[in-house]
């Protein structure tokens, strides 16, 4: 892997390159189970407990017996909001206290995010770009700077250093765009777009 790439400005012309660092772009192989388990991690983490049933104390009902003890030749029921009994509370059924969080060690989920990473890099699918340095918060201006580098018909994934609002609100009505700050870089993303502009800023704070 050529470990050094080129920065481009905005009319799609080199501006100067850059080293990157062999210990996060490597040759290195990529193991698959550990994508899979990171991407597995991100998902679960931010899946939300909302299925609920209620229990036999949270089902409003009275506990009057419904018949006699003897003489009916029924079972001996005790009262209507029994398990048994249709529309009352059903018994191991989900309920909201349930956690699916998984945990995974920060080393190997940083390996993973490196090996993808590189894994974009080497199929050509980052453009790095030297500075978003628009003056107006439009639209506009954000869809000619993609036209410009040849991504406005893909799915991008805007990686920044730091907030900014004037990119932001730039970029935030176009569909196919997503932004993020570098320290949010995730999976999912990586893999959801195919196209990854990083800014020069938000290249140099990867590299270290």
């Amino acid at each position: 892997m050529v470990y050094s790439v080129d920065i481009y400005n905005k009319e799609w012309k080199v501006v100067s390159k850059v080293q990157l660092n062999e210990g996060i772009f490597s040759d290195s192989p990529v193991s698959s189970n550990l994508l899979h388990e990171h991407y597995l991690y991100q998902s679960a983490n931010a899946r939300a407990s909302i299925a609920n049933t209620k229990t036999r104390w949270e089902v409003a009902w009275s506990n009057k017996k419904l018949f006699k003890q003897k003489g009916t030749w029924n079972a001996r029921a005790w009262e209507k909001r029994s398990p048994i009994r249709r529309w009352w509370w059903i018994a191991f059924w989900p309920r909201s206290e349930r956690n699916y969080s998984k945990s995974m060690n920060k080393k190997a989920r940083r390996l993973a995010i490196n090996w993808l990473i590189s894994l974009k890099a080497k199929d050509n699918a980052i453009i790095w770009l030297d500075v978003f340095d628009s003056k107006e918060m439009k639209t506009k201006n954000a869809i000619s700077v993609l036209k410009n580098i040849w991504i406005d018909k893909n799915k991008v994934l805007f990686v920044m250093d730091k907030r900014d609002a004037i990119a932001e609100k730039s970029f935030k009505n176009i569909t196919n765009v997503k932004y993020i700050l570098v320290d949010y870089i995730n999976p999912h993303d990586l893999m959801h777009y195919n196209k990854i502009l990083f800014l020069q800023s938000a290249l140099e704070k990867i590299n270290k």
